[in-house]
């Protein structure tokens, strides 16, 4: 007698990612499942900056005062922007690099990371540097990275549409060391995560409604080109801001 020969094999498809089984049958028996976890989609760039061109600002604009002026400098095999050292007598340089709002750059409830690429020195900190801001604690919703103190620690803050508690995430390490880092600030459903060089270095919880939906411009360097501007005082590379 001729028996024929069933294979059943069970695949259950899901748009998630997680982690699935696969089972399979053959001739009455259950081989071992074997689990399958789908990569997770690529994350989607909202704005990237990497100084490479000619025309190195692409919709970044310009602001300076004071006679500052744009510098570009080595990093890699491309550039960085250099922005103006510490002053201790006014009127001291500033400049920042501006990009007008749009929809795109407000990431409302949605998860999202920002970050750039830096190099500072450990004579060159100050209280306070802005890296990359849009807009402001004060007025309306907030995100924004940051260099302050001595020790040259960098730190995430977003700041919700509907509430004026500003929530900070300070790193345990300083970046002040004349070397290039790589900082990513990373909003999780309901955490705010720094990163240095890839590595995780603080968390800080956050409301899960956070909003952030603001008019204000995207700058770098500093919030502004005028006094008490929270100046960065070093340089620059590979700035994004990206989703999921």
């Amino acid at each position: 007698m001729r028996f024929c020969r069933r294979i059943l094999v069970i695949v259950l498809l899901i748009t998630l990612p997680t982690t699935v089984a696969l089972t399979v049958r053959r001739s009455g028996r259950t081989a071992p499942a074997v689990w399958v976890t789908p990569s997770a989609p690529p994350p989607v760039t909202i704005a990237r900056y990497g100084f490479e061109d000619p025309s190195p600002w692409g919709d970044l604009t310009p602001f300076t005062g004071n006679d500052a002026r744009l510098r570009r400098v080595p990093h890699g095999g491309g550039r960085a922007v250099r922005f103006p050292a510490p002053c201790d007598r006014e009127p001291c340089p500033r400049m920042i690099l501006r990009a007008l709002s749009r929809p795109a750059l407000n990431p409302g409830r949605a998860l999202f990371s920002f970050g750039a690429t830096v190099r500072l020195s450990a004579r060159n900190t100050t209280d306070g540097q802005n890296v990359l801001q849009k807009g402001y604690a004060a007025e309306g919703s907030q995100y924004k990275l940051q260099i302050d103190g001595v020790a040259g620690h960098p730190s995430c803050v977003l700041v919700g549409e509907d509430s004026r508690a500003i929530h900070v995430v300070l790193a345990d390490v300083g970046v002040a060391d004349g070397a290039w880092h790589a900082i990513t600030c990373r909003r999780g459903r309901d955490t705010l995560t720094i990163l240095v060089d890839g590595a995780p270095r603080a968390a800080v919880r956050i409301p899960a409604e956070l909003r952030i939906d603001n008019a204000m411009s995207l700058n770098l360097g500093g919030k502004s080109a005028h006094a008490d501007n929270d100046q960065f005082h070093g340089a620059v590379d590979d700035v994004w801001i990206s989703r999921p």
